[in-house]
C-alpha cells in the first residue's frame, strides 16, 4: 500500500466518521429543542442533557474538519535509510519476536487503522508517546515500544 493510498483512506474514513458526527449532531440538537423537552420542574434537565450531547458531537464534528483539512493539504515526502523520520513518514517495526508493524506518522487521527492486503497500518501522531520516540530516527535504528513491563525493543527495519 503507497502512501497516497493511505491518505485516501484516512479520508474516507474521516469524511464517513463526520457525516455520522455531522448528523448526530443535529438530531440531538433537535432532541434538545423539542418540546417535548421542555422541562416539567425544576428537576426536570432532559434538554439541558441533550443540548451537552449535541455539542459534545458538534465538537467531535469540528475535530474531525480540522483533521479532514490536514490530511487534504499533506505534502507527501520521501525517504531514504538517511532520512530522519518525520511527518508522513511509513515506518516498518520489527520486534525481536520477529513480530512486523507498520506505522503512519500523521497529523491527526492517530490511533485509525487502515487494513491493506499487504497488512495493517497504524496511523500515529508526532505528540504519541511511540511518534515522540521515533521523530528524527533511521532505518537501523532501534526504539523502545511501549511503556512499563511489556516494553519490547524495535528495529527501525524500513522508512519510506
Amino acid at each position: 500500500m503507497t502512501k497516497e493510498h493511505i491518505i485516501q483512506e484516512i479520508v474516507t474514513a474521516l469524511s464517513a466518521d463526520l457525516t455520522v458526527f455531522t448528523t448526530a449532531a443535529m438530531a440531538a440538537h433537535a432532541a434538545a429543542t423539542h418540546s417535548e423537552c421542555l422541562p416539567d420542574n425544576k428537576y426536570d434537565t432532559t434538554a439541558l442533557e441533550a443540548s451537552y450531547i449535541a455539542q459534545g458531537q458538534a465538537n467531535r464534528a469540528q475535530e474531525i474538519r480540522v483533521a479532514l483539512e490536514c490530511y487534504r493539504n499533506l505534502t507527501l515526502h520521501d525517504f531514504d535509510a538517511d532520512t530522519p523520520i518525520r511527518l508522513t513518514a511509513l515506518v516498518t517495526l520489527e520486534g525481536s519476536d520477529g513480530n512486523v508493524k507498520r506505522v503512519f506518522i500523521g497529523p491527526q487521527a492517530g490511533g485509525m487503522k487502515i487494513n491493506a492486503a499487504d497488512g495493517e497500518v497504524v496511523v500515529i501522531t508526532p505528540g504519541s508517546p511511540l511518534g515522540r520516540r521515533l521523530l528524527g530516527l533511521r532505518s537501523g535504528d532501534e526504539v523502545q515500544g511501549g511503556e512499563g513491563a511489556g516494553a519490547m525493543l524495535l528495529v527501525i527495519a524500513a522508512v519510506c
